[in-house]
């Protein structure tokens, strides 16, 4: 009982780690193949459910893209429509799990598991790196799988064991749903479809469970694996909750149907892919039904084809469903930024997100200079204008909080180092445009102080604060438009030359400010808003410099 309680946990353990490394190599290798992926994602459903089966065959588990769908829902990155065919081709990826249990190479499990562990530990090339770290998970899956189909042989010497197990026995539709509600409990219980996937493969092809059982454990599975995108939702938009609630009814209502021709699907299986179940072959003096793994992979992959299949016309129907049936909530959005703490389970996918944040930040700081621009333009400011701009201001620092808040929870992980550059990288951005919000937000304070104490500039000093405001617009759009749209290599150059002319030009009206204090009478209030406003242009080009050296991977 000690051994076959030890050796099952053991191999179980070992199988949901190697599952998790086979994921993170795989995300490392094809970092940027996902993130075209999630670009590519359309209001077409049949090109929505390509983009999730093939991210779930890159991540290798349903619910880490279903919960990243959720998040992306959450932080309104994709719409509800999007997400319910990306969910569809997720349930069709998951499936190549049982594919590769299929493969005969148990024996080589701990192996390959050797040889990547020594490659990964003692490799200097990054990308050689993390393909070994993917094959020590391949090695991990099949070293755990081989190690809880040892744990069975031990239940064939245990009569009450055999005894138990017989009364899970899926000859009748009491039966069924007994065994499905068997495989739903158990992978609520270690939260992996792909490891109860492995357990049943384990007790079927020991002769443990025959065929027909293993399927309905098989179904019951994919109502297990909705829960963790059911306690994803706590807590995020209406619009993510109802994604969360189509993967429910995907699954469930899959499920319900195929449940009602179950024996007439459980024929037809083994005959489509010529398998005989019931075949024996002896290894090691141990009975075993090799052909039946093959047929557990085919009845899950066929249900969730077909599935797929059945639900695909109705999806435009059932996203409006419900939209009507899950209200909206007024107010419900309380953070500026739409990072979602559960995409850090794809580190890939969230750098990308958190990249997009930081850009909006970029576009919020360009808004500024224009609002700042026309401020200075009026004889009486705007106070809807200022008032505008004091709220960017305030938004500027909250979505600098969160955006650090959110790469240093990143930085945790074990990562590749594109994706750690690249979040030191937004961290530094993220400072950045906040401190030139700062200044911006100063210049517009001592605008307001000049007009409550009844002064202003003078044509010629007030047209050259806008002249070299409109300098600073240009160098400031100019770092965002290339951060947007990934254009890093000039763009320290060009940043430091339009740098240097502003800087130029600072100097030139500080002095001819100089000169004209020496030749007229000049209130000292406006002598102090003046360069003091100029002193604040200048620090703004210093930070916008030090953007563009940031996204140059500059110190």
């Amino acid at each position: 009982m000690f051994e076959m309680t030890t050796t099952l946990i053991g191999g179980l353990g070992i199988f949901l780690l190697g599952m998790k490394y086979m994921s993170q190599g795989l995300q490392s290798i094809a970092g940027a193949s996902l993130r075209r992926l999630i670009g590519a994602v359309t209001n077409n459903r049949l090109l929505a459910t390509i983009v999730g089966f093939m991210v779930t065959v890159l991540v290798q588990s349903s619910s880490v893209t279903t919960v990243m769908t959720v998040g992306f829902v959450n932080g309104g990155l994709m719409s509800l429509t999007q997400a319910i065919g990306v969910i569809m081709g997720a349930n069709i990826g998951t499936t190549v799990t049982g594919w590769i249990l299929v493969l005969k190479i148990g024996k080589y499990g701990l192996p390959m598991l050797g040889i990547a562990a020594f490659v990964y530990l003692f490799s200097k090339n990054e990308r050689l790196r993390y393909l070994a770290l993917a094959i020590m998970g391949v090695g991990m899956v099949f070293f755990g799988l081989q190690l809880m189909k040892e744990s069975c042989k031990f239940i064939h010497e245990m009569p009450e064991f055999r005894e138990w197990f017989l009364h899970f026995q899926a000859n009748t539709f009491v039966g069924v749903f007994q065994c499905m509600l068997v495989g739903c409990i158990l992978t609520v219980l270690v939260q992996s479809s792909s490891a109860t996937l492995g357990i049943t493969i384990s007790l079927a092809s020991s002769g443990l469970i025959p065929f027909e059982t293993a399927a309905a454990l098989v179904l019951g599975e994919n109502i297990g694996t909705t829960v963790t995108a059911l306690l994803a939702s706590i807590g995020t938009t209406t619009n993510a909750r109802r994604a969360a609630y189509f993967h429910f009814l995907f699954n469930i209502g899959g499920v319900l149907w195929i449940s009602t021709i179950f024996f007439w699907y459980v024929k037809f299986i083994p005959w489509l892919i010529d398998v005989d179940v019931t075949k024996e072959v002896v290894v090691n003096g141990e009975v075993t039904f090799p052909e039946t793994v093959t047929a557990i992979a085919a009845t899950h992959s066929v249900f969730n084809i077909l599935n797929t299949l059945v639900f695909l016309p109705f999806a435009g129907h059932i996203a409006t469903l419900l939209t009507k049936i899950v209200k909206d909530k007024p107010q419900e959005i309380s953070h500026l930024t739409s990072l979602d703490i559960r995409i850090l389970e794809t580190p890939v996918l969230a750098i990308e997100q958190s990249r997009g944040e930081v850009i909006k930040m970029g576009i919020l700081c360009d808004e500024m200079v224009e609002i700042l621009k026309r401020l200075l333009s009026q004889e009486t400011p705007d106070p809807v204008e200022v008032e505008v701009l004091f709220k960017h201001e305030e938004e500027l620092d909250r979505m600098q909080d969160e955006i650090t808040s959110y790469i240093t929870h990143l930085l945790a992980m074990d990562l590749s180092q594109e994706v750690i550059a690249e979040g030191r990288c937004q961290l530094r951005m993220a400072d950045e445009y906040e401190s030139i919000s700062d200044y911006l937000q100063r210049i517009a304070k001592f605008r307001l102080k000049l007009k409550k104490q009844g002064r202003s500039f003078d044509e010629p000093h007030n047209d050259s604060l806008l002249e070299v405001l409109a300098m600073v617009e240009g160098q400031l759009h100019q770092v965002t438009e290339a951060y947007q749209h990934a254009e890093n290599q000039d763009i320290v150059a060009a940043t430091v030359q339009s740098g240097s002319e502003i800087k130029d030009k600072v100097k030139s009206l500080s002095k001819e400010h100089l000169d004209y204090l020496s030749e007229e009478k000049v209130d000292p209030y406006i002598n102090v808003s003046y360069t003091s406003t100029l002193n604040a242009l200048r620090r703004v080009r210093d930070h916008i410099v030090n953007l563009a050296e940031a996204m140059a991977g500059e110190k």
